[in-house]
This record gives C-alpha cells, structure tokens and sequence, in this order.
C-alpha cells in the first residue's frame, strides 16, 4: 500500500469547520423548527445524487477495463446506496407510499451491493487497488474521522457530548458532520478516478510507439 502525504487545502478547511461545529449550540444559531436540518438533509440528497452522476459522468464505467468497470460501477452504487439511505429509501419525499415500496428499494440496492462481491474481476480490482494505488492519507482521514463522529452523535455513544453541547442541537450537530463526510467522500472517490486515467495517459504513448513499430 502506498500512501500521499500531501495535505491539501480542501482538508484543512473541512477540518477547521469540523473543530467549529460544536460551537453552534453556543452561538445560539436558529434551528428555526426543524426546518434548518430539514435543508441541510435535502441538500445532503442532492450531494449523493451528484455524486453517483458525476462518477458515472467522469469515469464512464463500462468504457473500463475488466476489473476496472466493475469496481465503478460498485462504486456509483454505494453512491446510490448512501442516497437511499439519507433519504430513508425515499420514505421522506413519498411517505404516503406502502412501506413495502421502501423494502424493495432498500433491499435491491443493499443487495446489489453485496452480491457485487460475488464478481471475481471486482474483488481482484480491490486487492489491487489496496496493494498498488496511492492512498490520499489525510483526506481519508478527515473523511472517516467526520463519519464517526456523525455516527457517534446518531447513536447517542460515550463520545458524543464531545460534540452536542445541547442536546437541542443534536440532530443538527448529526447532519453538519455528514457534510464534510460526503464531501471528502467525492474527493477520495475524485482522487482514485483521476488515477485510473492517470494510468491510461501513461499507457496511450506506448500504445501508439508499439502500433509505429
């Protein structure tokens, strides 16, 4: 495994804003009745529905190499996978719907995404890729630091009122530290796909040396 050292500016701020957080509660910002989480919730959704569409936009996963086209492919459903999951399966934009509707969803896209797995070209790309691709250390880190600690405030555990200084802002504080979540998520997910076409850059000029001879 490899690892890039480098500490991006993006990282800086989404860390600084992340050691800010907590503070909201003591600048009394207005929650305005729910309505402020309800935004930051709806926005979230837009984010993961970006996120699945650029990937699949950027990379273009069936134009991939074996291995390659289903590992992005995995990787524009875990996209779809998060968004159904911030959305509860789309139960908050259609609660009127049976919850049988919801069911489905969920369990075709957790589904999908484990019986992924089953696919030898993927699981020997993800060994692959752990061996041999440069991982971004402190964007990971930013980004898994924040998921745990957005989970952390969700499921009320011993670290949370590191983080909620009222429990007022619970749902809030939640939400905030899912921002910088999400967004280091598309910047890892960013910073793989420009190194698999990094590598095709690299290939291109033998190709066309190899075709000459």
């Amino acid at each position: 495994m490899k690892f890039d050292t480098h500490l991006p500016f993006s990282v800086v701020a989404m860390a600084v804003l992340s050691l800010l957080f907590p503070f909201a509660a003591d600048w009394h910002l207005p929650l305005l009745g729910g309505a402020l989480v309800t935004q930051i919730e709806n926005a979230q959704a837009l984010w993961l529905l970006f996120g699945a569409l650029f990937t699949a936009w950027y990379i273009k996963p069936l134009s991939r190499p074996e291995g390659e086209k289903q590992f992005w492919m995995w990787a524009v459903l875990w996209w779809m996978v998060l968004l159904g999951r911030s959305t509860s399966w789309g139960r908050a934009y259609f609660p009127e719907q049976p919850h049988l509707v919801f069911r489905v969803i969920s369990v075709t896209l957790i589904g999908g995404l484990a019986l992924s797995l089953l696919s030898g070209p993927l699981r020997k790309d993800i060994v692959r890729r752990v061996k041999e691709v440069t991982m971004p250390v402190w964007l990971l880190a930013v980004t898994i630091c924040t998921f745990i600690i957005s989970d952390t405030i969700e499921h009320h555990r011993l670290l949370a009122p590191l983080f909620v200084h009222n429990p007022q802002y619970a749902d809030l504080m939640e939400e905030l530290y899912e921002i910088p979540f999400m967004v280091g998520l598309l910047l890892v997910t960013y910073y793989f796909m420009k190194t698999d076409k990094s590598s095709d850059q690299q290939l291109f000029p033998l190709n066309i040396s190899m075709d000459c001879k």
